[in-house]
């Protein structure tokens, strides 16, 4: 009888301290089981089930988190589908590094605005951006973490066509 009780206690402990595991889950289908520690500006910081060390995910690959202990469920950022160059403008460009952390790496990509061109410093800054989003969704990636943005200014800096905007970057999926 002492057998059967004490197997139950150890049955019933093990149902509840499981029952009170968040679950992170992914936009890429994934989820997570651990202890959300907490969730900051670009990203959530975890421990996996059965573990000590922090983790950290970017808000950008989560959909959502059930807390274990309440049961509340915690959207964290729609999924952003990009499927054809049109879609450009739904294209992210991250300002933080750690924005992108649990994203797929894709490739690098670019966008410029001509040496000579007619833009005014402020226009072919949003023309440069305006190709490299068109770049990051020609091969379906929603995101791009910027890492040069450069403006050469050539002899005529205070002319219309003296200026060119270079935009570079990583982009990112899911």
């Amino acid at each position: 009888m002492k057998k059967i009780i004490i197997l139950m206690t150890l049955v019933l402990t093990t149902f509840f301290a499981k029952a009170q595991v968040d679950v992170i889950t992914k936009h890429n289908g994934e989820t997570i089981k651990g202890k959300v520690v907490r969730v900051e500006e670009y990203d959530v910081v975890f421990k996996y089930d059965g573990e000590d060390s922090d983790n950290t995910l970017g808000k950008y690959a989560i959909e959502k988190i059930v807390y274990g202990k309440s049961g509340r469920v915690e959207n964290i950022t729609e999924k952003i589908v990009v499927s054809t160059e049109e879609d450009w403008e739904k294209v992210v460009i991250l300002e933080d590094k750690a924005a992108s952390t649990g994203l797929k790496k894709v490739e690098e990509v670019r966008g410029k605005t001509g040496l000579i061109n007619y833009h005014t410093g402020n226009t072919g800054d949003k023309k440069a951006e305006k190709k490299l989003k068109m770049e990051a969704a020609k091969i379906g990636c929603p995101f791009v973490f910027l890492t040069d943005d450069k403006s050469t200014v050539g002899s005529s800096s205070n002319r219309m066509g003296g200026s060119q905007n270079i935009k570079k970057g990583v982009a990112y999926k899911y």
